[in-house]
């Protein structure tokens, strides 16, 4: 088996704690139209899945994708929208923070020889954003937008191995999204390891070559 030389991640999740971010926006703006609302994880929770849905259909910019979402969310809990608001769901994004583990987890492995790589369902805007928050050189960022599809498609996968200098089974990617990510990665030729944070049951048949509670053993993935 070749020896890894490249991790590729799926940011938002995985270096990103996005569910805390998106949590804690759909939970402030729930609170501006009842006074009770569920927990931020339920509001988080039903808005990935109608994102979800709309990710698996034609490509439309992300900003338009956090719109569509955002209005199909609210319309369901019978909540009316000012009309700015997915324009500060956007903005919420850029300012979310790695996880605790993330920035030296990711230098660490930097260290020890391994080239870093981004794969997300982003764009470009929004990446630059938490580029500077991650504090961390990476080789390059593949984002969406370049792609023209989201993940589980194939096609952002297939743009960032066109553009990295290695073999598919040289590089492990990195992600917590089980259904965005990892049959996908796997279909490529690629190694996975699953980032299993809550350490819950696998969502799917996909077995990840590795399966970690953080980012720590990154780093040691070198050589092997």
């Amino acid at each position: 088996m070749n020896r890894i030389r490249v991790a590729t991640f799926d940011c938002y999740g995985t270096l990103i704690d996005w569910e805390g971010g998106a949590a804690a926006f759909l939970y402030d703006l729930a609170r501006e139209h009842e006074p009770d609302p569920p927990p931020g994880r339920v509001l988080r929770e039903r808005w990935e899945g109608i994102q979800f849905e709309l990710l698996s259909g034609d490509y439309q910019p992300y900003r338009s994708v956090l719109a569509a979402s955002l209005e199909a969310w609210a319309a369901e809990r019978d909540y009316s929208l000012k009309g700015d608001e997915a324009e500060a769901f956007a903005r919420s994004m850029e300012s979310w923070q790695p996880f605790p583990d993330t920035v030296r987890a990711l230098r660490d492995a930097r260290e020890a020889g391994l080239r870093l790589w981004i794969i997300s369902n982003t764009d470009r805007a929004i990446m630059r954003h938490s580029l500077r928050n991650l504090e961390v050189e990476f080789d390059g960022v593949t984002v969406a937008e370049d792609a023209g599809a989201y993940k589980p498609a194939d096609a952002p996968f297939s743009h960032a191995l066109d553009a990295i200098d290695a073999e598919p089974g040289e590089i492990v990617h990195v992600a917590f999204g089980f259904k965005y990510d990892l049959a996908a990665a796997q279909r490529h030729g690629m190694r996975t390891a699953w980032v299993n944070r809550h350490r819950e049951p696998r969502p799917g048949p996909e077995q990840p070559d590795h399966e970690w509670d953080d980012l720590w053993p990154l780093a040691g993935l070198v050589g092997h």
